[in-house]
């Protein structure tokens, strides 16, 4: 009982300084990267920001892939697929609570279109149980497409931005103070990092930050899984993918109470893309390359998720399009409500 509490504590600690390295560092430093790049707010935000806050998911899907010649892979799949529904119903559903916002339609739609190819390329992948090198290069390839999509989809669709800047300070001074009690573990972390000015070194130090605590989240979920004899994709598709999720959903409620609701939605539609794209097809090629073993991947509790995937990036779309592109906090209610039944339906599966 008494490890078992302390791999729960581990998880939380690390969650926690998770969520701090990347609102407090990786995301800044990423944010100046952009306005030195001069990137537009949805550029930005399907792209440098989404990147910079599914780092987490991406090194716990290397080192679940890596760890023990990829026993554990399941792992790493079940917090992707767990986190783009977290992403695409509670973080969407968050942003639209904290500030009613207008979006601008044509990125939105770019930024769909390429999460429902993901979303098909995934299921493929997963419907002969067998995971080829080609299969892994594809996802990547995709992803090259997307980015291409977003440096020119403005030339092909004409479009401005309608966000309005509105730094609310307040809010994040509650946050703190929230906070409080993990003061001994943000002291530490200030210690590793230089001065904001530094934002190209302190990117590299939230890298191997986030590496790091990735590691302690797979080793204490592992490890939870076998003592509570629960399948080790149940616990990645719940715990883990609400825990690595977490920098997403700061770092776009920090945006959306700006004013910057298209780049906060752009977040978390790109940031399942990369999770997808490159978040498995990265560490699969890998794998394949540098180990040359065949990958079989368990499609129980999987394939369930990611029909469930795909039928909330179309209701999204329906939501979305229906109410004129609009987010007001009645659809943030519901898309959160949305995502607490499937945490019900994936515990009742548990037991």
């Amino acid at each position: 009982m008494v490890v078992l509490v302390a791999y729960f504590l581990a998880l939380i600690v690390s969650f926690y300084l998770l969520a701090q390295v990347s609102d407090k560092y990786f995301v800044v430093s990423l944010d100046k990267i952009a306005e030195r790049l001069n990137m537009s707010h949805d550029m930005a935000g399907a792209t440098l920001m989404a990147i910079g806050s599914s780092a987490p998911e991406l090194f716990v899907a290397l080192i679940s892939v890596f760890r023990s010649g990829g026993e554990h892979k399941e792992i790493g799949i079940g917090t992707i697929v767990g986190s783009a529904l977290f992403n695409i119903l509670v973080i969407i559903g968050a942003s639209a609570m904290v500030r009613k916002a207008v979006l601008v339609w044509q990125p939105v739609l770019r930024d769909l279109l390429f999460y429902i190819i993901a979303i098909i390329t995934l299921f493929i992948v997963f419907y002969d149980g067998n995971i080829t090198i080609l299969e892994s290069f594809t996802l990547m390839s995709i992803y090259v497409l997307y980015l291409l999509a977003v440096r020119y989809w403005r030339k092909l669709f004409k479009f401005t931005e309608i966000d309005v800047i509105d730094n609310e300070e307040e809010h994040d001074e509650e946050h703190v103070g929230f906070m409080k009690i993990f003061f001994p573990f943000d002291y530490a972390l200030s210690k590793f990092y230089l001065s904001s000015k530094h934002y190209y070194l302190n990117f590299l130090i939230s890298i191997a930050m986030i590496a790091l605590l990735s590691w302690v989240l797979v080793e204490s979920a592992i490890n939870i899984s076998m003592i509570l004899e629960v399948p080790e994709v149940i616990i990645a598709l719940t715990v883990l993918a609400v825990g690595t999720s977490i920098p997403d959903l700061m770092s776009s409620v920090i945006v959306a109470r700006q004013g910057r609701g298209g780049m906060a939605v752009s977040n978390a539609i790109g940031s399942n893309i990369f999770d997808i794209l490159i978040g498995l097809g990265l560490p699969w090629a890998l794998v394949l390359i540098f180990t040359n073993t065949d990958l079989q991947n368990n499609k129980e509790g999987l394939s369930e998720s990611i029909i469930l995937l795909f039928g909330s990036v179309i209701f999204i779309f329906a939501i979305l399009a229906i109410g004129r592109w609009k987010m007001s906090k009645m659809t943030g209610i519901f898309l959160i409500g949305l995502y607490m039944l499937y945490l019900v339906y994936s515990g009742v599966n548990m037991l």
